[in-house]
């Protein structure tokens, strides 16, 4: 397993490295123990933090509810719990 993927009661926990104010969004690999993604929302009245949970519902397929923000609301680092979803179909979505 990696760094960034921990998998455990019930649900999958993911540490993002968000980058907001990004020309696209999308993920840009690793950085350090987090995984580093790239959002074009600006860190404005949490657009960036909304825009970060539709894109992984959207790239995992999941519904928004699905994915939660746990910690690290006003922090470039988050951490994510994705409701069902397998850690191996995260992790093949994500690391992609």
């Amino acid at each position: 397993m990696v760094d960034w993927l921990r998998d455990g009661g019930g649900a999958i926990t993911v540490t993002i490295h968000l980058q907001p104010g990004a020309k696209a969004n999308e993920i840009a690999g690793r950085h350090g123990d987090a995984l580093k993604v790239r959002i074009a929302a600006p860190p404005v009245d949490g657009r960036a933090n909304a825009a970060l949970v539709d894109f992984l519902a959207q790239r995992l397929g999941l519904s928004r509810s699905a994915v939660e923000l746990k910690s690290g609301l006003t922090s470039r680092r988050k951490v994510l719990r994705i409701s069902g979803a397998s850690a191996e179909a995260v992790l093949c979505l994500l690391a992609e």
